[in-house]
């Protein structure tokens, strides 16, 4: 049975940002965006490490991950947790690279990927604000915050 729904996947796909948590060897908590999150099947996300060396030095370490994607307009989005496998070469590595990072939309080139973080998700959660507590819908979230960032634009532009 697929972990990752189709609206899931699609989420994941549309956002292109996840924050990944990681626990530190002092047991501290390392959170860490990371632009090129995607799905790689219905069980399986996948980052690339370009600069993540805290990342993949906690992950060595303790392969737990939480990743949370959130729509950062409407206030929704996900929390997948489960174990992160590093592959830094080899048949599965090439086949990610070529087929998700080798493509023109990506800015990322294979020059750039030390390794990517293969994530097999045990379990997925729905993030909702508070906000959706007081009955406000989806369309009135948006639009408050469609429009507090709006005035930040017009701010950094005038």
């Amino acid at each position: 049975m697929a972990i990752l729904t189709e609206e899931m996947k699609q989420f994941v796909s549309e956002q292109r940002l996840g924050f990944i948590a990681t626990v530190c060897p002092d047991n501290t908590p390392n959170l860490s965006p990371k632009g090129t999150l995607t799905v790689w099947d219905n069980e399986h996300l996948v980052f690339a490490d370009i600069r993540s060396p805290g990342t993949i030095g906690n992950l060595r370490l303790n392969r737990s991950v939480e990743v949370n994607v959130v729509d950062p307009i409407i206030r929704k989005g996900w929390r997948f947790k489960g174990e992160a496998t590093i592959l830094e070469s080899g048949p599965q590595f090439e086949e990610i690279t070529k087929k998700i990072y080798h493509t023109d939309k990506q800015e990322v080139t294979r020059n750039n990927i030390r390794a990517v973080v293969l994530i097999e998700v045990a379990r997925a959660l729905p993030l909702i604000s508070p906000t959706y507590d007081r009955g406000r819908t989806e369309n009135e979230v948006r639009g408050e915050w469609e429009g507090y960032w709006e005035g930040i634009r017009k701010k950094r532009t005038a």
